[in-house]
């Protein structure tokens, strides 16, 4: 069984129902690769280098970014937390991701 290691900061957000969304949000601009906070004024994450902007999906609102941000699957076990490479299609899109 292969390893896949996680080494990009990731956002975990938190759904309605107080679970843990099954996606995470990588910390990366698509512009440039700047890592960016959210901004819980106005419910976006921004990026300060640039003026990038993405919903709390991380589908861009504003650019310079060109694309959505990378996700990765985040999976409950017991204790711990297990985040894992997503290969599968965004849903967000439907579609394969840019950055498989």
């Amino acid at each position: 069984m292969s390893k896949f290691y996680i080494t990009e900061p990731t956002y975990l957000t938190v759904t309605e129902d107080g679970t843990l969304n099954p996606w995470g949000i990588f910390d990366n601009c698509t512009h440039l690769g700047c890592t960016f906070p959210w901004n819980n004024n106005e419910a976006q994450f921004q990026c300060p280098c640039h003026g990038s902007r993405y919903d709390a999906k991380g589908v861009v609102l504003r650019g310079p970014a060109p694309l959505p941000l990378k996700l990765a699957h985040v999976n409950v076990e017991g204790e711990y937390i297990r985040i894992s490479p997503w290969t599968e299609n965004d849903p967000r899109t439907g579609e394969k991701p840019w950055w498989v």
